[in-house]
């Protein structure tokens, strides 16, 4: 887990109880789900195995332990899950060389949360390596702090990525705002108390408690964020 600024405690616009905005990388803010996907393809291509598509919906998403371990299973491919884990990090950051596409809505907000010194922290299931290769094309400014996936006990679906970053910004995860794109990282963010926005991408996501389902980052702004919280008091 990784700061880059100091912690930035409580602090919050006036009359708001939004404390902190939580983000999930890949699929959220950068448009990286497929390139996973490729890369897995191409992976278990050279180990001689073709990976059905409806598998895509399974893997996307989760901790590259449970994606990789499902695969392995699921084509009985002659690797350990040490060895897979190296070569999809290796085949993704060949393939994010330069600057990534980000999402729709995505640099705007970051800008919008920035310009209001909201807290804001980058959570990802993706290990520190590719994190910080991401990074360079969201703006590591935009964040007070980043959690990677190998650097929690338990990563997404668990709550202890969302848990971690809100001890580490010093708020209340029941008055943070998480925004995902997976059922699985809108798991661990609701197991952690969080209200979530979720843009669903790969996978569908249906409304809930503490749930609001978006079309895009497009639809999603600092009144929306805030407006979320008071609707819960």
């Amino acid at each position: 887990m990784t700061s880059t600024v100091p912690a930035l405690g409580t602090r919050t616009a006036e009359g708001s109880a939004l404390q902190a905005v939580l983000l999930d990388m890949d699929g959220t803010l950068v448009d990286t789900e497929g390139f996973w996907w490729d890369v897995e393809v191409e992976v278990f291509a050279s180990l001689g195995h073709t990976l059905d598509d409806s598998w895509r919906h399974v893997v996307v998403g989760g901790p590259m332990s449970r994606s990789a371990g499902f695969l392995i299973e699921a084509t009985g491919a002659d690797i350990t899950l040490a060895e897979l884990s190296v070569l999809l990090n290796d085949g993704f950051e060949e393939r994010i060389g330069g600057t990534l596409p980000l999402m729709p809505g995505a640099a705007r907000l970051l800008a919008e949360l920035s310009a209001h010194e909201i807290p804001t922290a980058l959570v990802s299931a993706s290990h520190r390596r590719i994190i910080d290769r991401v990074l360079a094309s969201l703006g590591p400014h935009h964040f007070g702090l980043t959690v990677a996936g190998d650097e929690v006990p338990r990563t997404k679906p668990h709550p202890d990525p969302y848990l971690a970053a809100a001890a580490g910004l010093g708020v209340d995860p029941a008055r943070c705002a998480v925004v995902e794109d997976t059922p699985t990282g809108v798991a661990a963010a609701e197991a952690a108390g969080c209200h979530v926005v979720a843009v669903p991408s790969a996978a569908p996501i249906t409304p809930a408690d503490r749930r609001t389902v978006v079309r895009s980052l497009e639809d999603v702004n600092l009144t929306f964020l805030r407006g979320l919280m008071t609707q819960m008091r």
